[in-house]
């Protein structure tokens, strides 16, 4: 693993590049969609989510640095997927992993604290360490959210220029001033991360040159996109240069939990897309 950061941060931001250090710039993505399921002789039920979950803890929860369900692929299995979900979230902590719920939500007002309340507060049994969210009805519907982090230590990752070609219609409009949206996102979240908690992340994805300056964030960026999205560790130096690539993180789904379903094999694969990483961003660091 790299060593010292030399960044001065507190709250999540300290939890975050404590968990890196010690375990590796990677997150491994936990997406039981429907085939892969099948691919791992799962049954596509309530009990072979449950069987998945199982495996994915044991296998990834002592090495991760960052885990990240993808909260959508236990919805619909109703609330026998939200169990899973929640044992999930609770065996990766355990296992001393953060964990990143992809839930992307974006909301106003009453219920964008609700939403703060249900992945960001100790009282909710889906409360993970952080949490996507969309700032797509403005940055600051987002500020119930950055303010329950803000409170708990906890982290948000914001969606700023995401790697599904669509994105682009939104993201890289021009707002006045010159910039464009996503860049507003970065300089937002900037802002916010001024005080040393480095409570904002973004997410940028890492197969296209993003154009963004991402300098000043001082906060983590989630980049997926590695494996079979079509990204590869060597590509990260590039897509991120100017960055500060101590909060980089880029993170894989498919293309680790392909070697599933035996618990070794799935682990070794995580070991290995981590020490890619590792290996292209450390002459970076």
């Amino acid at each position: 693993m790299h060593g010292d950061t030399g960044v001065v941060t507190t709250g999540f931001g300290a939890r975050y590049l404590d968990a890196v250090v010690r375990r590796g710039r990677f997150c491994a993505g936990i997406d039981p969609h429907a085939g892969l399921l099948t691919d791992w002789g799962l049954t596509v039920d309530a009990a072979g989510l449950s069987r998945f979950a199982d495996i994915c803890i044991e296998a990834l929860g002592p090495v991760a640095a960052v885990i990240k369900p993808q909260v959508a692929f236990f919805e619909p299995f109703g609330s026998a997927g939200f169990a899973v979900l929640e044992r999930v979230i609770a065996g990766c902590r355990e296992h001393g992993a953060l964990v990143l719920a992809d839930a992307k939500r974006g909301d106003i007002g009453s219920t964008m604290a609700a939403y703060s309340t249900a992945w960001l507060d100790d009282s909710s049994p889906l409360c993970s360490d952080a949490v996507t969210i969309s700032p797509y009805l403005g940055f600051e519907s987002l500020r119930p959210a950055i303010d329950a982090a803000h409170a708990a230590g906890r982290g948000v990752f914001v969606l700023a220029r995401t790697s599904n070609p669509e994105g682009g219609q939104v993201q890289t409009a021009s707002v006045p001033g010159g910039r464009i949206v996503a860049q507003s996102i970065v300089d937002d979240a900037a802002a916010e991360n001024a005080s040393g908690t480095s409570t904002v992340g973004l997410v940028v994805g890492a197969t296209r040159s993003h154009g963004l300056d991402l300098a000043a964030l001082n906060g983590p960026i989630l980049s997926p996109g590695l494996g079979a999205q079509g990204a590869t560790a060597a590509d990260i130096p590039e897509v991120f240069a100017g960055a500060d690539t101590r909060w980089v993180l880029p993170a894989s789904s498919r293309g680790v939990l392909a070697a599933g379903p035996d618990v070794a094999a799935l682990r070794a694969a995580c070991e290995a897309a981590r020490d890619e990483v590792e290996s292209a961003l450390t002459p970076f660091s």
